[in-house]
């Protein structure tokens, strides 16, 4: 995982050094800076967690709009009425544009808060996650080895959307 060059320039307080301070400071130093640390991996866990509960919504929401307009438009003899069917697929597809979006802001919210991890590391006596646990992934590179989760979930919307057209457009023209 690359870090912007900014963030450990930007993540330190120059008036709050352990350099020049007592034994006993250098220590209270050293536990606040763990305790920011672990602070700093828990917010980017329930970021994560946030983001799985945004992908259930959408599926969910998207299940039932899909549902709704079928069952619609089946109950009628066969054919709905071509306004329910563009009603349904801009709903639809405002609703995967919307998604997608959600997904990508999640992404860029975690990449940051673990670029700051990264930089926490730099201070403390493993580089647990940005050097020792990314390197053991592979740092992505081989999507045989590991395959990030953002990578896939971001393709999952657009999937739902290419599937609402093409159904549209078979059931209006079929």
């Amino acid at each position: 995982m690359t870090r912007p060059p900014d963030v450990s320039a930007a993540l330190w307080n120059s008036s709050v050094s352990p350099r020049g301070q007592t034994r006993a400071a250098r220590e209270t130093y050293r536990a606040v800076l763990l305790e920011q640390y672990k602070l700093c991996v828990e917010m980017a866990d329930r970021v994560s967690a946030r983001r799985n509960l945004t992908n259930t919504f959408f599926l969910s929401l998207n299940s039932l709009v899909a549902a709704g307009a079928v069952s619609a438009g089946g109950a009628r003899a066969g054919r709905a009425p071509l306004w329910l069917l563009v009603a349904a697929l801009v709903i639809l597809l405002t609703q995967c544009a919307a998604w997608f979006f959600l997904i990508r802001s999640y992404r860029q919210l975690n990449a940051a808060k673990w670029a700051v991890i990264g930089a926490f590391e730099e201070r403390l006596p493993a580089y647990a996650y940005s050097r020792g646990e990314w390197a053991a992934l592979g740092e992505g590179r081989d999507w045989r080895r590991y395959l990030p989760l953002t990578h896939v979930e971001q393709w999952v919307p657009w999937i739902f959307a290419a599937s609402y057209v093409l159904g549209g457009t078979a059931i209006a023209f079929g």
